[in-house]
């Protein structure tokens, strides 16, 4: 186990953490917040300093392999997480630790579950920093390392852990090129949707955290209705934005570069637009008699399914009070989330696919015992380790959705409530039904429900696995 590597990442992690608070300390020298300004200078000093201590001395060797690059990338976004909620604690903005680690982590996994029953009683740097570790978790902190800093051929490794999806590949031969591409195409479509939202008469300030949820699928909202109080305009423009970045954006990459054909070769991103066109119309037929017509029945409908498939976590209205058809889609679509390689969440609409065809496969093997019939996916065969790696991931996903539950339990909530607050969280969802409806929150529960409830939100944005490694104690013992 290189040590040294990984106390010298973690070091550099909590210094770029010290540069993402300064956009928050410009925003409480706008609104003169003195205590949030505090707060913040303080944050970043404990940051700067932690960080510049762990990684003042590079490591001699630099080498590290999948299970260094895991539980990196896993203690990495632990130490954000952590040091991320020192400014709510300070300010005395979320004066309870466990709510403000809760809240931050619930930012950093593009989550959007909140404890948080008055969100407009923040402070408004307070406010943008909650927004802005959505857009920094969205694409990943270590994608975005990669993209600046040179680090070795290992760093593949860290891409694995930290990228959603069944799979991860390089858009181009050079790890760091790929990083780069991938933040290029996330920074211009963020500044794109901040541009719109602006010309649809939204404040700036209103402009950028909405948007920096949507382009993270976070879904932290600055108002206690969510967006349900903008205008119709605004809430199309989030809309199709919110969908748009649930997208792969190996798509996006095909769609600028000369392989254009490429794109209508991918199955993930076809039945991406036709689960959400079939969820859209199904609940627009189903709630038309809640609204004044069926083009606003769609327009709820779209921006809901829009919201939860993406795993973002915005509202327009309370779908908890929908019919059961229509609770029972976006329930079910939670389960669903985004393509995989976007910055969405949920068990991604590839491996939804990938579990179909296996059980076309298993079916068919039966009619005929002696054929070898290929899974293919984007007309290309799937390896052996490709669709047991996503078998074992529905068993993992299943126990620690199971686990999660009976935990749950103790606190003595209503089944509904329990059910979907795991689901809203292990998927980065955000609201669920119940009392962590949309117009509810997670204060409900106590500090070990919400510490578990946490741990999901970290499980569901690492893909599992780099959380379970570092309660492996066999790790610990390997010594190099």
């Amino acid at each position: 186990m290189n040590h040294a590597m990984i106390r010298h990442t973690i070091g550099v992690v909590l210094k770029l953490e010290a540069v993402f608070m300064l956009p928050s300390v410009v925003v409480a020298l706008i609104y003169m917040e003195i205590r949030a300004l505090t707060a913040f200078l303080i944050s970043i000093a404990v940051c700067a300093t932690l960080g510049f201590f762990m990684s003042r001395n590079k490591p001699k060797n630099t080498l590290f392999f999948a299970k260094e690059g895991f539980v990196m990338v896993a203690l990495s976004w632990i130490a954000m997480s952590i040091f991320g909620a020192l400014p709510f604690v300070i300010s005395n903005d979320i004066p309870n630790f466990v709510d403000a680690l809760f809240e931050t982590i619930s930012g950093f996994t593009t989550t959007g579950a909140s404890i948080l029953t008055n969100v407009e009683a923040l402070n408004k740097s307070c406010m943008f920093w909650r927004s802005f570790t959505h857009w920094i978790g969205g694409m990943g902190v270590f994608v975005l390392i990669l993209a600046i800093l040179p680090m070795t051929d290992s760093s593949l490794h860290i891409l694995k852990a930290e990228s959603p999806g069944p799979s991860v590949g390089k858009l181009v031969p050079k790890i760091r090129d790929t990083a780069k591409i991938l933040y290029m195409i996330y920074i211009v479509m963020t500044l794109i949707q901040i541009v719109l939202l602006c010309l649809a008469k939204m404040p700036l300030f209103d402009a950028l955290t909405i948007s920096f949820g949507s382009a993270g699928t976070g879904g932290f909202g600055i108002k206690n209705d969510s967006m349900a109080s903008y205008s119709t305009t605004i809430q199309l423009i989030t809309t199709i934005f919110m969908i748009l970045f649930g997208v792969n954006f190996n798509a996006y990459y095909c769609l600028i570069g000369k392989n254009k054909k490429a794109i209508f070769k991918m199955e993930e991103v076809a039945w991406y637009f036709i689960i959400i066109f079939a969820c859209i119309t199904v609940i627009a037929i189903n709630t038309r008699g809640y609204y004044e017509n069926i083009l606003m029945a769609i327009h709820h409908a779209a921006f809901q399914v829009g919201s939860v498939i993406t795993t973002t976590g915005y509202s327009t209205v309370n779908f908890d009070l929908w019919p059961q058809l229509s609770k029972t889609i976006m329930v079910l679509i939670m389960f669903v989330g985004a393509c995989a390689g976007s910055t969405g969440g949920g068990i991604k609409v590839s491996r939804i696919i990938i579990i179909f065809k296996m059980v076309k496969q298993e079916i068919y093997s039966y009619i005929h015992p002696k054929s070898v019939k290929l899974i293919r996916l984007d007309q290309k065969p799937l390896e052996h380790s490709l669709t047991r790696s996503v078998a074992i991931f529905m068993l993992t996903y299943i126990l620690i959705f199971v686990l999660s539950m009976i935990v749950l339990a103790f606190d003595n909530k209503d089944m509904i409530t329990n059910f979907t607050a795991v689901t809203a969280t292990l998927n980065n969802i955000g609201p669920g039904l119940g009392e962590v409806g949309p117009m509810g929150s997670f204060a409900v529960f106590n500090p070990v429900c919400k510490l578990v409830l946490a741990f999901c939100m970290l499980a569901g944005r690492l893909e599992l696995y780099p959380m379970l490694l570092i309660f492996t104690p066999q790790l610990w013992k390997i010594r190099r």
